[in-house]
């Protein structure tokens, strides 16, 4: 892994200037954008940097022998390899380019699933999870005839390891997939002790890291997991493109995902063989810019320093937990601050998240409000939605200032 030396702290204040989002007012006011666990906004570096490659370097990768194309092809498996270097994986062979997390998860269970699940098999999910690593899940373990368990949470938000000896009774654990951080919650699960729990069992571990790999360092070596997924959007970086990161032997001996074009070794009427990987995952012509977009976002993230943006959000949330528990007939939800992300979950009595939202963006505060594709999680906390405020390397104390103002406003306005 490439060695950086981590910034001890950040000044959120001079970094908004790299992003032109912040230049326009929303309603009459400066945005606070609280909205960064589902999309981050963009520094001009990463900007500059797609609208230099067009420009300068645009052409379709691994197939000519011309300048522009070879050019292409360096920049893009450049980029693999700060991708590679940021998860601390072995080899950039090991990082597969894909649309999202989502695609990620679903390669995973596709390929991997479908050949290695059957009946008496278990696949364990938590009640924290986004859809995206739940649903494709359940699919495929109805898809096998495979079981399907989910590790429960506490009144705190935060997962019952006491739960572990009952869903290891259940079946033969062949799955274990968990988010490292919640989207919903902010909650930091415990994946060091879920990791060899699972691998104890014979099972292998896919780690969502959506929200975890843009605002916390992530080592896949350290984790001890088999697969993890994230996504460039929530990291700075452009939509629709994210990243795989699996262990090369399961990579290896696993079935295509997709079929055509790139991935292919050589098509015969009698056979086609596949390519190695990671291009056996890479099938027609890939997200090139993207990804060159994607390596400009990690080289923004680590002048930043990774150890500098987790710091930053953990004092911010501690201090929106402070403010917003002086708000009346407030509701929040989750973890203490010491064990969560920079993620805010909260209801007000009597006004649903929508109008709540709806109040704060008229003063120009942007929050989510509905049920975060968790509706497992939303029941067991027994409501329908939350509003939830989230914070990246560019919020500022004063933002959360004006969520809280906001709220007031909401309460004397449905009061």
């Amino acid at each position: 892994m490439a060695v950086t030396t981590p910034r001890a702290t950040l000044d959120a204040r001079s970094l908004r200037a790299d992003f032109p989002i912040f230049e326009q007012l929303i309603h009459g006011k400066p945005l606070a954008y609280l909205d960064s666990a589902v999309s981050a906004h963009k520094p001009r570096q990463v900007l500059d940097k797609l609208r230099d490659f067009y420009e300068t370097s645009y052409g379709n990768v691994h197939r000519g022998v011309y300048a522009l194309s070879e050019r292409a092809t360096a920049e893009y498996e450049g980029a693999r390899h700060k991708v590679a270097e940021f998860v601390n994986a072995r080899t950039a062979r090991e990082i597969v380019f894909t649309r999202n997390a989502t695609e990620s998860i679903n390669l995973v269970a596709y390929a991997w699933g479908l050949t290695n699940l059957g009946p008496g098999d278990l696949v364990v999910v938590t009640e924290l999870e986004h859809h995206s690593n739940f649903v494709p899940w359940q699919y495929i373990a109805r898809r096998t005839g495979a079981g399907f368990r989910m590790l429960r949470v506490d009144d705190g938000g935060e997962l019952d390891l006491g739960d572990l000896d009952r869903v290891a009774a259940a079946g033969d654990v062949k799955v274990v997939a968990c988010n490292l951080v919640s989207n919903s919650l902010g909650t930091v699960n415990p994946v060091d002790r879920l990791v060899p729990w699972a691998h104890a069992l014979g099972a292998i571990v896919v780690v969502d890291a959506a929200q975890a790999a843009p605002h916390r360092r992530v080592d896949v070596q350290g984790l001890g997991c088999d697969f993890l997924a994230f996504s460039a959007h929530k990291m700075c970086g452009p939509t629709s493109i994210g990243a795989l990161w699996g262990r090369l032997e399961l990579l290896e001996a696993m079935e295509p995902f997709n079929l055509g074009g790139h991935m292919i070794r050589k098509v015969q009427f009698e056979e086609t063989t596949w390519g190695d990987v990671p291009a056996k995952f890479e099938a027609g012509t890939q997200p090139i810019a993207e990804a060159v977009g994607f390596g400009a976002a990690v080289d923004y993230l680590e002048g930043v320093g990774m150890e500098a943006i987790e710091r930053h959000e953990h004092e911010l949330a501690a201090y929106a937990l402070e403010r917003l528990a002086d708000v009346p007939g407030i509701s929040l939800y989750g973890p203490p601050a010491d064990r969560r992300a920079g993620i805010v979950s909260f209801n007000l009595e009597g006004i649903h998240p929508h109008d709540v939202a709806q109040i704060l963006d008229m003063g120009g505060v942007a929050i989510r409000a509905g049920h975060h594709c968790c509706q497992p999680l939303m029941a067991r906390l027994g409501v329908a939605a939350t509003n939830r405020a989230s914070f990246y390397l560019y919020t500022v104390p004063e933002e959360i200032d004006r969520l809280v103002e906001g709220l007031h406003k909401a309460r004397a306005i449905f009061g």
